[in-house]
């Protein structure tokens, strides 16, 4: 196995062990909030303030990759994260839970993006864009496997077990990292010169200016991706806040139910993860750069917003489940094509780019969180938040009518082709 292949599946692991981290809350918050005392309202906080933490140290810590290297970096990432997982685990009563998730937030910040700058270090421009697809098919993995892993052990030992569990895990895949990875393949002992000369050197190695921030505020086409990945995210961040408790309080499921179905969605979004990025690169191929991102955006976004709301029409386990399972799998099929316009548009720039978006992808779920809580407080009804999120879904997909993809954000000579990423 050649050595960047390793590093592939460290990354895969990562992506898997960040999503069951992420969502092991979710499946266990019934449980929590019954244990604790804690009311819908107050439960949206406790979902939504990781992901306000989660933003505001996303741009920072991509960044100190790029400066210090995603070896210390993401070891310091996973370190920090897996301590507060298993410390979710000792939490007695309300605010030290909020304090103990948004520290969590705070030091997951910057996993996709280091992960992103290793992928642009470690491959061949030509091989970028399935590597990421792999790590973001790994993240729904992840989601998919949580309610497998966790149900049995908090049946068993109960639910503060599965956080000790699983900070655990995360604390391995450091110290295996840190003892094997390299920040380049060029200081990795063991790399051939054969794979050296594949690889190549990165057009962004070497000295690199930071992200002209008055020009990229100036161009709409800046704002309308940040605006489109804000309200996208009012409608995906439930399935890793508050679908498991939304399944069990809303449609009735028990512990059984759970693991049974609630997979499902994570299952679905994965291989539209991976599909969205063939279709659009195929499309770009065949009608051209623009309409081939848009279309795909429109279509998965317009799917999402339909079956979220066909999930209000229905009190069937099996078919709510389906039909959020096609909500993800239409939000998903969108992903991949967000990430590959911000390299469209943003060229070396890509990964503060990125960064931005995701920022503001992180205050919608963060907003999304703590009004699903209230609006099901208000209504006495866990359908009524469904009406904000799939509203929000469908002004996302409309945004994409407004992001044209071979718009350059920094008006300097391009030095390099820029291919298609997922």
């Amino acid at each position: 196995m050649k050595s960047r292949h390793i590093v592939l599946v460290l990354l895969f692991l990562l992506s898997i062990i960040t999503y069951v981290d992420r969502v092991c809350i979710s499946v266990a918050g019934p449980w929590m909030q019954q244990d604790l005392g804690i009311t819908p309202d107050k439960w949206g906080w406790v979902v939504g303030v990781f992901a306000i933490a989660y933003a505001a140290f996303e741009i920072p810590t991509g960044s100190m990759g790029d400066r210090i290297g995603t070896r210390r970096v993401l070891t310091r990432i996973v370190l920090w994260w897996s301590v507060f997982t298993s410390l979710t685990g000792t939490v007695a009563n309300y605010f030290p839970l909020l304090v103990t998730r948004f520290l969590f937030g705070a030091g997951e910040a910057g996993a996709y993006p280091n992960s992103s700058s290793t992928i642009s270090r470690w491959f061949p421009a030509a091989e970028r864009a399935r590597a990421q697809g792999l790590v973001w098919m790994a993240s729904r993995a992840g989601g998919a496997i949580s309610p497998l892993l966790v149900i049995p052990i908090q049946m068993r030992w109960g639910w503060r077990a599965s956080f000790y569990v699983f900070g655990i895990v995360g604390c391995i895949w450091a110290a295996v990292w840190y003892w094997w990875f390299r920040d380049t393949p060029a200081q990795k002992p063991g790399v051939t010169k054969a794979e050296l000369r594949e690889i190549g050197l990165p057009a962004e190695a070497g000295a690199h200016r930071g992200l002209p921030w008055r020009q990229v505020l100036g161009k709409g086409n800046f704002w309308a991706i940040l605006v489109m990945y804000h309200t996208y995210c009012w409608g995906s961040y439930f399935f890793l806040s508050w679908m498991h408790t939304f399944l069990a309080n809303g449609r009735g499921f028990s512990d059984a139910d759970l693991r049974q179905y609630s997979w499902i969605p994570f299952c679905f979004g994965g291989l539209a993860n991976l599909a969205g990025g063939v279709v659009s690169d195929r499309l770009v191929r065949s009608i051209g750069l623009r309409w081939g991102r848009r279309t795909v955006g429109m279509t998965g976004l317009a799917t999402a917003a339909f079956f979220t709301l066909a999930t209000m029409t229905t009190t069937s386990k099996l078919a709510s489940v389906i039909f959020l399972g096609f909500a993800y799998a239409g939000s998903d099929f969108m992903l991949p094509v967000a990430w590959a316009v911000c390299l469209d548009v943003g060229r070396k720039y890509a990964g503060a780019v990125s960064g931005a978006m995701n920022t503001a992808g992180q205050i919608g779920s963060f907003l999304t969180s703590v009004a699903f809580g209230y609006l099901v407080d208000v209504y006495g009804t866990y359908n009524a938040p469904l009406v904000p999120m799939s509203a929000m879904l469908v002004v996302s997909a409309a945004l994409w009518l407004k992001i044209d993809p071979t718009e350059q954000l920094v008006d300097e000579p391009v030095t390099q082709p820029v291919g298609a990423a997922a």
